[in-house]
């Protein structure tokens, strides 16, 4: 079975593993970095000191789960780019295979006193790591917490950096959008347009599902962990005018709205237009040319592609519109720095980040990894102008960066999506009605919200 990153990683089970963190140099920073344990408390918010690079050797650590396909070489060359500029800094990488691995090293080198100087987080776990006063802020490295890099990136991505408390905590890094795969070939034998709303969509599904062939095929995941059939879901919600979630974590994934995004979904499995699966099942249905859509993230192009072989004109276009207008979802990690780090290693992480979300390196990273550049000024390099124009596509997703919601960063939500993707295969699977499955959808992920 071919591995790749999942949209969604799952709550692993801790399990005590991995390699102490590399001790820094004997320099000192040009500027001492600002008040505060990294905790939050006394953080400052602006008007401090930024860290300077360091002058002397200085290692660093970064856990990482670049390691398949594409993304090593992208990932390694990001790193080379980065130490031949500052020589003087190693750039140590933790590869992990998986997200779900790399979560379960994370917490376990950060309960055994080890963690690495950088690692890659999704908000809920960024969450968890700075409830527990395990990460450095953003102030702290930048001297403020709106450094001028930060009003370069898209909107989305902005907002994206920060926790509930309001603060940045996190510097993005391999983020991308839900985009439209289909046989453009098939679609136009069987005379139809590329939908425009989900109303449109929803009509193409049933008219295309014939002689074999299902409209698509989704996989919601499980309770330990979503994927993009349960982000497809929320985005419909969200469509519909839904609140998912409030800006204090509390669910309401009962909401008349929400329950009509599931309903659809019903709808759409009862009239033989929609199938579910595992394992990326809606890629290799429309490779085999047994589907003809595939909604997926922006940087699994290269899967698709290469699933369809060159079969069949491979058709990319962003996701049709709701009733509140066009919705999009945020995939992927953003990067933090932990707080055991010393004074030189914070001060070499904090060049690290903003080296790697300059605009050529983005251009560099987006044009080879498949996922989005974080910041407009990327397009304008040639590196990305070369890369669009062999891949129109990447035009209509970085589109959505403005606009793209992420859920809110607390350490439940990941739980919460694992009660939704339930939710998702009671009623398409099990035949349970919309509105029922959600109730024990919203009654678990409000206990777990209770919880902490």
């Amino acid at each position: 079975m071919r591995k790749r990153i999942s949209a969604a990683a799952g709550l692993a089970a801790l399990a005590l593993t991995a390699t102490a963190c590399a001790g820094g140099g004997t320099s000192t920073p040009k500027t001492a970095p600002a008040a505060g344990s990294g905790s939050g408390s006394d953080a400052k918010s602006g008007g401090g000191t930024e860290l300077a690079v360091p002058t002397g050797p200085v290692t660093i650590t970064f856990e990482e789960a670049m390691t398949i396909g594409t993304l090593k070489p992208s990932m390694d060359k990001l790193v080379a780019d980065f130490q031949a500029k500052y020589p003087n800094i190693t750039v140590k990488l933790q590869g992990d295979p998986d997200y779900a691995t790399m979560y379960t090293k994370e917490k376990a080198e950060v309960q055994a006193g080890n963690a690495p100087t950088l690692g890659q987080a999704y908000e809920s776990w960024a969450s968890y790591f700075q409830s527990a006063g395990k990460l450095t802020p953003i102030s702290e490295l930048a001297g403020t917490d709106t450094p001028p890099q930060l009003a370069t990136f898209y909107k989305g991505i902005q907002d994206d950096t920060k926790l509930p408390d309001g603060k940045t905590w996190m510097w993005p890094f391999n983020k991308s959008v839900l985009i439209l795969f289909y046989n453009a070939d098939l679609l136009a034998k069987d005379g139809q347009s590329v939908p425009k709303t989900w109303d449109d969509y929803a009509g193409v599904m049933k008219a295309v599902s014939k002689d074999g062939v299902t409209g698509s095929t989704i996989d919601p995941g499980s309770a330990t962990a979503a994927a993009f059939g349960t982000q497809w879901f929320e985005i419909l919600a969200k469509g519909n005018g839904a609140t998912l979630y409030d800006k204090d974590g509390a669910p309401h994934l009962n909401d008349p709205n929400v329950v009509k995004a599931l309903q659809y979904l019903k709808d759409l499995k009862d009239a033989g237009a929609l199938a579910t699966g595992k394992n990326y099942p809606g890629e290799t249905a429309l490779g085999a040319q047994k589907g003809m859509f595939d909604i997926s993230s922006a940087a699994g192009y290269g899967f698709e592609n290469k699933t369809v072989g060159g079969k069949f004109k491979l058709g990319i276009t962003a996701l049709p519109a709701g009733q509140a207008g066009a919705v999009n979802e945020l995939t992927g990690t953003n990067i933090v720095v932990f707080s055991s780090a010393t004074a030189e290693q914070k001060a070499a992480a904090w060049a690290f980040l903003k080296f790697i979300t300059s605009p050529e390196e983005q251009a560099q990273w987006a044009s080879t990894s498949g996922y989005l550049p974080v910041t407009s000024q990327a397009m304008t390099q040639p590196a990305m102008r070369d890369f669009v124009a062999k891949n129109p596509y990447e035009t209509a997703a970085v589109s959505e960066l403005d606009t793209a919601f992420a859920l809110p960063g607390f350490n439940w939500i990941f739980k919460c999506q694992g009660y939704e993707a339930t939710a998702i295969q009671e009623a398409l699977e099990n035949g349970k009605q919309p509105a029922d499955a959600l109730s024990t959808a919203q009654s678990a992920c409000a206990a777990a919200k209770a919880q902490g």
